[in-house]
């Protein structure tokens, strides 16, 4: 049985920095980056807390997949995809955390 996953993207509040992740528990990575569980990652060391992109798929291969593509993104093209998901790139967070 294959498990789902989703590929994310993370900002601070000054869309200053951007984090490219995949998990098979969106929810529940996200709320891990806001408390900052691994205080010396990227996302706690920038502050990048605010999730502004993701991707759900059927498999965690596919998330995989997709995530090496997008991490191979120029800053412009992640910046296309967030404003085409998220104009007021408003936090993503309550959304998913409804699924």
């Amino acid at each position: 049985m294959e498990k789902g996953g989703a590929v994310y993207i993370m900002t601070n509040r000054h869309h200053a920095v951007y984090y490219t992740g995949v998990t098979s528990n969106l929810f529940s990575r996200v709320q891990e980056h806001k408390d900052k569980v691994y205080p010396k990652s990227f996302t706690a060391k920038y502050n990048a807390d605010k999730l502004v992109y993701f991707e759900p798929f059927h498999s965690i291969e596919e998330a995989i997949q997709r995530e090496k593509q997008i991490k191979k993104y120029r800053r412009e093209k992640k910046l296309a995809l967030i404003k085409a998901m998220n104009p007021t790139w408003k936090d993503l967070y309550e959304e998913v955390a409804q699924w």
